[in-house]
C-alpha cells in the first residue's frame, strides 16, 4: 500500500522557515514516478513489455545517513527526502527530494548526487510487467 505523498508547498514553506534558509539561494525538488517504459528499454533500447507496477523498498538507515552526509556538502543547507514503498502503479510517486543550497550549481549537483546515491545504493525496485 502506497504512502500518503507529501505536499511540496508545505515542504518549501518549512525549508524557507528553517534556521539556515537565509543562506539558500535555490531550492530544487525531484519527484521520481513509476513509468510505463521499462528501465532496460530506456537505457539499452531493449524491447520490453510495458511496466504495470513496481515493487519498491528502501534502506531507511542508509537514506538517513545519505541525508546527513548531503548536509556536509559545500553550500548545502537543507535536505528533505520522502520515499514510498510497496507495489506502486504507473504514475505513482517513488520519491521526493528537496535540496536547498547557496548557489545554483551546488544545488543542482547536490540534487543529482543525492538522488543518484539513493537510486543506485539504497532502493530496491522490481518492475512488474503487464
Amino acid at each position: 500500500m502506497a504512502k500518503q505523498e507529501p505536499s511540496m508547498d508545505r515542504w518549501l514553506a518549512e525549508a524557507k522557515a528553517s534556521p539556515d534558509a537565509d543562506k539558500c539561494g535555490m531550492f530544487l525538488t525531484h519527484n521520481g514516478v513509476v513509468r510505463e517504459t521499462a528501465k532496460a528499454q530506456v537505457r539499452q533500447g531493449e524491447a520490453m513489455p510495458a511496466v504495470q507496477r513496481v515493487a519498491f523498498s528502501y534502506d531507511e538507515a542508509g537514506v538517513e545517513a545519505a541525508v546527513a552526509d548531503a548536509l556536509t556538502w559545500d553550500g548545502v543547507y537543507y535536505v528533505k527526502v520522502w520515499l514510498n514503498e510497496g507495489e506502486l502503479e504507473v504514475g505513482e510517486s517513488l520519491m521526493y527530494v528537496l535540496i536547498g543550497a547557496d548557489i545554483r550549481p551546488r544545488c543542482i549537483d547536490a540534487l543529482q548526487k543525492l538522488v543518484g546515491k539513493i537510486k543506485n545504493d539504497l532502493v530496491i525496485e522490481k518492475e512488474i510487467y503487464a
